[in-house]
């Protein structure tokens, strides 16, 4: 008995899966990862489609789940991963983010390209597979795990991000942000961020990478909604 539209039964017919990529998609379907990762070789064993299929699954659907959980269906876990790795390292990725951000700043009228961005940090905790050379203790949140550091547009939108480990003060990172944040936009002026990157930053941002950071800082203690930030 053949599957519903949009939906794939596992091997073993216990397993309903939705097939998550849509048959039109114009930024970053099959057919560009496909273009973008390379040819050659003998023929392929799975299909592109159902690879994306797996990986959309995991990332949007699998509520967090390892590689290896991949449920029945799918191809192989090895070569999922296998695939998503030779795709990432292509630029691929990156390339179907940026288009998509750039449609969304369009959309929305703004220029595609941003003149302000905001910049911030969120300590989250590591996994038990994540080596102790790439992680530490952030005392503040006392969180043991990793830090990501990412500069947004004013609506929230990814421009750039690094990851170190959790210890590592936010204005220690902030050079390395900036510069990525610069070097990927020649169009951003002004930086918006918080106290925590008070002092010589905002000497050596202007100096070095021509940015100006303005220091939003809070008017009251508690939640309150700082603008702009």
């Amino acid at each position: 008995m053949p599957s519903p539209p949009g939906r794939r039964v596992s091997a073993a017919g216990m397993r309903v899966l939705p097939l998550l990529l849509a048959d039109r998609r114009p930024v970053g379907d099959h057919r560009a990862v496909a273009a973008r990762a390379g040819r050659g070789g003998r023929p392929e064993k799975h299909s592109r489609r159902l690879v994306l299929d797996a990986i959309f699954y995991l990332v949007r659907g699998g509520g967090g789940i390892a590689w290896r959980q991949l449920p029945v269906g799918f191809p192989p876990p090895t070569t999922v991963y296998d695939r998503f790795r030779v795709s990432a390292k292509a630029g691929v990725w990156q390339a179907v983010h940026d288009a998509l951000r750039d449609l969304v700043r369009a959309y929305e009228g703004r220029d595609p390209k941003p003149t302000t961005a905001s910049i911030d940090s969120q300590s989250v905790h590591g996994a038990d597979t994540v080596p102790r050379a790439t992680r530490g203790y952030d005392a503040g949140k006392r969180v043991n795990g990793r830090k990501r550091h990412i500069a947004v547009d004013t609506g929230g939108l990814l421009l750039a991000v690094i990851v170190t480990m959790a210890g590592l003060q936010d204005r220690g990172a902030a050079h390395r942000l900036l510069a990525r944040l610069r070097e990927r936009f020649t169009t951003i002026a002004l930086v918006l961020a918080d106290a925590g990157y008070a002092g010589r930053l905002l000497v050596w941002a202007r100096n070095v990478v021509h940015l100006t950071v303005k220091i939003v800082k809070r008017a009251e203690p508690g939640f309150v909604v700082l603008p702009r930030r």
